[in-house]
């Protein structure tokens, strides 16, 4: 047992996994002094609403907040918010920071959770262009509401992911005209094959969304005021020109590496983990900037999803309490990944991951409730998606997670 008996964390990400993280310790019943670390000033709050119940107006900032930030002082933590981490030594064990309230600072510890998720990927060569939006703060989702109050639609939406088509149905439930314009030949496709991709876009188009696929962005079309400049319109690739008022980009994130640079970590589409989410002698990693080794899977991963920031931050926090402790590591982190996107009246949930064969085990996909399983090249179960079935997904998961048969899933979702 290591002689550290109190030890000192630093939790450097301030959202879901590290909060969870926090919340793990404690219920292990540590009495480690935790500092958690956030570049927001905003107490730790719920992400996914921002695309859709709070960009429509119908949550306010008080219903997004998580548990901790009701009662701060629950997690018995040293708040540092509106804090940037600015840099990593892991030879003297300290975090440098920076803030406006307190300028730079050193923080020594003694274990550390990194969970300093991903920022909203950008179209490079945008810098100066005015009215380009994206979605990944509630600083954000404001703006954008606010927006679209002043200046109305048209909107354009480049990306066709999940935060693509949540705002795009959000909009255009509250009767904007919306267009929608994807590069690939179908939504989805980082998570779902094309066929099933292309339900998505029809169900949009069914809702009155002018969806182009297959066509890329050029550049934009600006109107010069002089001391301002506006967005009137976005051209394509293929020579034609979406007119917009608004545009909002939904083309994937980065995860948020930059402060380890030289730190000796290793970075590689996020910060690269073994399977049990140790990066290096007391340091964990966990959330959208974890790149970990999956051991269903036999790969690294990276997945930017709520389940895994709660799931992953959890065991991160239990991971770091064993490896400070000099205890056996657990059991590897292997969990089934799990999307959901909620589209109009479409709830789409799919577990898993893709496979090139996939079959409809029930429902109709023309009648957008069904479930499908996917198939690896092995022909072993992968995946499934289901479409307005929530039970279907969750048996899904849970017997992809229980290693079930194909024939095995097949009866449990037929």
């Amino acid at each position: 047992m290591s002689d550290i008996v109190a030890p000192r964390i630093v939790i450097v990400g301030a959202s879901l996994a590290g909060v969870h993280a926090a919340q793990a310790i404690r219920r292990a019943g540590s009495d480690a002094t935790i500092t958690l670390i956030g570049d927001e000033t905003d107490q730790p709050y719920d992400r996914p609403p921002l695309s859709k119940q709070y960009l429509a107006g119908e949550w306010d900032a008080d219903k997004l907040a998580l548990r901790p930030s009701k009662d701060p002082e629950s997690l018995g933590v040293d708040w540092r918010l509106g804090t940037d981490a600015v840099g990593l030594d892991l030879d003297t064990r300290t975090v440098r920071t920076l803030s406006m309230a307190d300028g730079a600072d050193e923080i020594g510890f003694d274990g550390l959770v990194i969970a300093t998720g991903a920022r909203a990927r950008r179209l490079p060569g945008t810098e100066g262009v005015t009215d380009l939006h994206v979605v990944r703060s509630k600083a954000d989702s404001d703006r954008l509401r606010a927006a679209v109050d002043d200046r109305g639609g048209p909107i354009a939406v480049i990306g066709a992911g999940f935060i693509g088509g949540e705002v795009a149905a959000t909009f255009r439930s509250q009767g904007h005209d919306v267009v929608m314009i994807e590069a690939a030949d179908a939504p989805l496709t980082r998570v779902l094959d094309a066929e099933a991709g292309m339900l998505v876009a029809e169900r949009h188009r069914a809702e009155g969304v002018d969806v182009r696929l297959g066509v890329g962005v050029e550049g934009f079309e600006i109107d010069d005021h002089g001391d301002h400049q506006h967005v009137r319109g976005v051209r394509l690739g293929d020579g034609s020109v979406v007119e917009a008022r608004t545009v909002v980009v939904g083309i994937g994130a980065i995860p948020n590496t930059e402060w380890l640079g030289g730190s000796g970590l290793e970075l590689d589409n996020g910060v690269r983990a073994d399977s049990t989410c140790l990066a290096a002698p007391g340091v964990v990693v966990a959330g959208d900037v974890a790149n970990w080794d999956h051991p269903r899977y036999g790969r690294s991963m990276r997945v930017e999803q709520w389940d895994n920031g709660v799931d992953q931050g959890g065991y991160a926090g239990r991971r770091l309490l064993a490896d400070l402790a000099g205890e056996p590591a657990p059991e590897p982190f292997g969990p089934v990944p799990w999307f959901w996107s909620d589209q109009y009246d479409w709830k789409i949930q799919f577990a898993g991951v893709s496979g090139p064969t996939k079959e409809t085990v029930h429902g109709d996909p023309a009648e957008g409730r069904f479930a499908q399983l996917y198939l690896d090249v092995d022909g072993a179960p992968c995946g499934v998606l289901a479409v307005n079935r929530p039970r279907h997904a969750i048996k899904g998961r849970q017997a992809l997670t229980a290693g079930a048969s194909v024939e095995e899933i097949r009866d449990t979702l037929a």
